[in-house]
Parts: C-alpha cells; structure tokens; sequence
C-alpha cells in the first residue's frame, strides 16, 4: 500500500471487497466486516473505503441508484444494472480500448480511460416480469 501505514481494518475491508463480485454498498461491507471485526464503525468502513479508492486500490462506482457501490476489480471492465432488483454486475465482454482512442481524436485530448454501464432487467427479474 502506498502513502499510508499497515490497517488490519483496511485489509479486512479490502479483502472483503475483492472476495465479492455483488459490488456491494459500504453499509453491505460493514455487515460483513462486522463478523470479523465487531467492534468496527461504520464511519471506519467510509474513510477507509474513500482512502482504497483514492490510492486506487478499488473502485467506487455510482449507478444512479442513489448509492454508492465498491469494486475490487480495478481493471477496466464493463457493467450491466438491474433497473428492477439494482444489481450490479460485470461484463466478461472484452473491453474496447478503440473508444478511448476515437474520443481522444475528436477532443483532441489525453483520454486515460472510459466507464460504460448497460441497464436493463437482470436474468432473474426478467423472468419474474415474464411471468407476470
């Protein structure tokens, strides 16, 4: 880690992250943490979540639902949003870098990366609006 000194609480909160692919809400995390951790804030889980972020270690991602979420994966990847049960999920579609070049051409800038979200209703809330 860079800039700051060793956490057991950062790597619990880290650790946690990363063994989950759901991209979880800081109150998600601090349920968890709390199993292993059960005297930890959820204010812990907040600055320690904004330190990860900043240092790049994660992502913090918002998806219009009015929360932040939190990806451990911090390669560029797509996701896709559930407007029904507001699931976030990744993509293992490739990532096309050809984006980043065409935007950087028409601007005339250094365009360093781009985030793409695709909406709709998930496997099982389609199913469920099917059989409605």
């Amino acid at each position: 880690m860079t800039g700051y000194k060793y956490s057991r609480q950062r790597e619990c909160i880290k650790a946690c992250l990363q063994a989950r692919h759901d991209h979880p809400t800081a109150e998600d995390i601090y349920r968890d943490v709390r199993e292993q951790l059960p005297s930890i804030s959820l204010g812990t889980i907040y600055r320690n979540l904004a330190q990860l972020t900043e240092n790049g270690e994660i992502r913090k991602i918002t998806v219009g639902d009015g929360v932040d979420h939190y990806d451990g994966r911090t390669d560029q990847h797509y996701h896709f949003v559930c407007r029904s049960c507001h699931k976030v999920l990744d993509l293992k579609m490739s990532f096309d870098m050809a984006i980043d070049e065409s935007a950087a051409e028409e601007l005339g800038a250094l365009v360093e990366g781009h985030m793409t979200f695709f909406y709709g209703l998930c496997g099982n809330c389609n199913s469920k609006e099917e059989l409605a």
